[in-house]
């Protein structure tokens, strides 16, 4: 047998005043989740087929009544699982942006490696990379030409290159 509802009579209130300023047909079936277990006795199985909704939209409906009520309540967010505090990311990252707007390439391994040294335990590389995103870093790529490349013999070979290219025959 299932267990039977209690719904307080602020709930029924606060579900007879949102049926009373319902706009939408949404705020509409909120209300009515609640009056109509409340006012007429039914279950949610047939509150939900009434209401056209699935008997959870019923439950979630009259929790969305209930937390109406203007008390702020814990919700999820936030960092749960930081390693540092902001501060202490901002002073780790204070030694390598003396390099970094100097012009100097730097890249993640070194970091990643004092990052690991000052935690005392092993992290995924992604930390890392997840760290210097939070802080405003970015992969800035370096010139398009390669490091031996020599300008003057490739404009020797553009300029002594034959024009179409045939296969030997």
């Amino acid at each position: 047998m299932a267990s039977t509802v209690c719904i307080s009579d602020i709930e029924v209130a606060q579900a007879r005043l949102l049926r009373e300023q319902a706009k939408s047909a949404s705020e509409l079936r909120k209300a009515l989740s609640v009056l109509l277990i409340a006012e007429l006795g039914l279950d949610s199985d047939k509150a939900a087929d009434i209401l056209g909704t699935s008997k959870r939209t019923v439950f979630r409906n009259r929790r969305n009544i209930r937390s109406q009520d203007g008390t702020s309540r814990k919700t999820w967010g936030g960092r749960r699982n930081c390693i540092m505090t902001i501060e202490q990311e901002r002073e780790f990252l204070s030694q390598w942006a003396d390099s970094a707007t100097a012009g100097q390439v730097l890249s993640v391994p070194p970091i990643h490696a004092a990052l690991v040294e000052r935690l005392g335990h092993a992290t995924p590389t992604s930390t890392t990379y997840r760290l210097l995103s939070r802080h405003g870093w970015r992969k800035v790529q370096p010139d398009t030409k390669h490091p031996k490349s020599d300008p003057v013999a490739q404009e020797e070979f553009k300029k002594n290159s034959p024009k179409l290219w045939m296969p030997p025959a």
